[in-house]
């Protein structure tokens, strides 16, 4: 999804609770300046501070990029799968899942090559999550924890652990997650 048509969707989702720019602002704890850029497609934000804006009118990252209703409910064939991918960011994250409905959410992870989190703002949420590294080398923060896995590497964590990824090898990282309960 481009800047554009994450700016007109979060217009309408705004004005849909009947916040001005100001009171959206305040709310998410950014600036006013910030939801403006994004709402003209100026600007796209990082998945941080998308999650973080969406979670203050409580809307899930999938929910708000989510664009028509799959055709098959068990099966997504891997040309049809919901990806987000953000004009500031080198991740690309790809929803193996169909919906965000069940009690599982799983997720193909592409971190190109030098990804690092900008402001270091690091992601918590309800439950539990666990993933494999199937390409390259992913650093997974955790709280004050740093781990390096490999190729064939995995690990899990509650979600309320403060975390963030980057990608520190040569080439993209590749890496599946499930969460439980869905939170992106």
């Amino acid at each position: 999804m481009n800047s554009k048509k994450v700016g007109k969707k979060l217009r309408k989702l705004r004005k849909s609770f009947d916040l001005t720019i100001d009171e959206l602002a305040k709310k998410a704890n950014v600036s006013a300046s910030l939801i403006s850029q994004i709402e003209r497609g100026k600007i796209c934000p990082t998945v941080v501070k998308l999650w973080e804006i969406l979670d203050s009118l409580d809307t899930s990252i999938g929910d708000f990029l989510s664009d028509a209703e799959f055709k098959n409910d068990i099966i997504v064939k891997e040309n049809e799968r919901k990806k987000i991918e953000l004009s500031d960011s080198n991740a690309l994250y790809e929803l193996l899942t169909p919906d965000l409905q069940g009690e599982i959410e799983f997720l193909k992870i592409t971190i190109e090559e030098g990804q690092k989190n900008k402001n270091k703002n690091m992601v918590t949420h309800e439950g539990e999550e666990c993933g494999i590294v199937i390409k390259g080398k992913l650093k997974v923060i955790l709280g004050d924890n740093e781990y390096i896995l490999e190729e064939g590497d995995s690990i899990r964590f509650k979600s309320t652990t403060p975390h963030l990824f980057e990608n520190i090898g040569e080439g993209p990282s590749v890496s599946y997650w499930a969460m439980t309960p869905p939170s992106f």
